[in-house]
């Protein structure tokens, strides 16, 4: 029987049009969780989804790139990542874009208190019109266990 561990949220932004935070080519963070795994059975899943809202005024298409990490620092492993090209700016008009992913991470090594994940966004390098993070953006994962 499958079994809840635990299941949290990072909501940086409710609402759209509530940031205004540049993308850079840099990976920005955009969201740490960390999740209790205690009492854990032998296979833990951990499911993660994100949305985030993009505007952007280019006149060509941006990519963005999106990764989930397990684990902080340089030992951190790589779970999922994502690239989706933002719409042209048309008539001067800015364009909008919601973004949502959803990624797995399937039998991760039981921790000794938290998995710990995290998200980033970038855009691919040599952009010359950055988009804006307008929100709204969650980072949301749940664990669970034989």
């Amino acid at each position: 029987m499958v079994k809840l561990l635990d299941a949290r949220t990072s909501q940086n932004a409710s609402y759209f049009n509530s940031i205004a935070v540049p993308v850079t080519a840099a990976p920005q963070l955009f969201g740490t969780l960390g999740l209790n795994a205690t009492g854990a059975g032998t296979n833990i899943r951990v499911e993660l989804s994100l949305t985030a809202a993009f505007t952007s005024a280019a006149t060509v298409l941006t990519p963005v790139d999106i990764t989930i990490y397990r684990g902080t620092g340089p030992n951190r492993v790589l779970i999922y990542s994502a690239r989706e090209t933002l719409p042209v700016s048309v008539l001067g008009i800015a364009a909008t874009r919601l973004i949502t992913v959803t990624a797995a991470d399937f039998n991760p090594p039981a921790p000794n208190n938290l998995l710990v994940y995290q998200a980033f966004i970038n855009t691919a390098g040599g952009v010359a019109v950055a988009p804006t993070r307008t929100g709204p953006e969650s980072f949301y994962a749940a664990a669970y266990s034989d």
